[in-house]
């Protein structure tokens, strides 16, 4: 009985010896994955689709076949004319202010009269052909061409006036503003630095921060 006894006693101490190294592991790869950044598992998915994607045409090429065209059979009509639609008109989400400055200067030469457009390719044909360059250092624009820049700047503004959306207000929600535009900064704070900052939330309104 003794030596079962001493039997078990040492598979329960494997046991608790298992169970504290499987811990620690799960401990430090808990650790590894907060340190890593807010968006390393879609950058990680983007990564694997891109090489996932790379060996399907280098197959294809070893096999003489077209890629386009043997991924095009498996998506559907649908989601062929979303794709060619996005394609069209373009993403209008935010990705960055360079972009959106990019496509905001895309839709104003978009939107300018044809008679402006030619003329100003009749200016730079000029530009481009004239022996002295210099002539073109003080360029006088016609007031007609400024009455159209103050026109389209007026219209950019109540565009924007119009485009302000109407925020629904939460009256159970804390109050940690002063005024508007400061809730939409501490929004933006909380959006991205809110899971970081709970517990020193919780430890200010407690009274027992550091």
């Amino acid at each position: 009985k003794l030596q079962e006894r001493m039997d078990r006693l040492k598979r329960l101490h494997d046991a608790r010896n298992q169970a504290r190294v499987s811990n620690q592991k799960e401990v430090i790869t808990e650790n590894n994955v907060k340190k890593l950044p807010a968006n390393w598992e879609a950058r990680k998915r983007k990564t694997e689709w891109l090489l996932a994607e790379d060996a399907a045409k280098e197959k294809a090429t070893s096999e003489g076949k077209d890629y386009e065209r043997i991924k095009m059979l498996g998506v559907s009509v649908m989601e062929a004319d979303l794709t060619l639609r996005k394609k069209r008109k373009g993403d209008g989400s935010f990705s960055s202010y360079e972009a959106q400055t990019a496509r905001q200067y895309e839709r104003s030469i978009n939107i300018l009269p044809p008679c402006i457009r030619e003329n100003y390719e009749q200016r730079k044909q000029e530009v481009e052909a004239d022996e002295d360059p210099l002539r073109h250092l003080h360029p006088k624009d016609s007031v007609k061409a400024i009455d159209n820049m103050v026109e389209h700047l007026q219209k950019q503004i109540d565009k924007k006036k119009n485009f302000s959306r109407r925020r629904t207000h939460n009256d159970d929600a804390d109050i940690d503003y002063i005024n508007e535009k400061n809730a939409r900064f501490n929004a933006k704070l909380e959006r991205f630095y809110g899971e970081h900052t709970v517990e020193i939330k919780k430890n200010l309104e407690r009274g027992t921060a550091v």
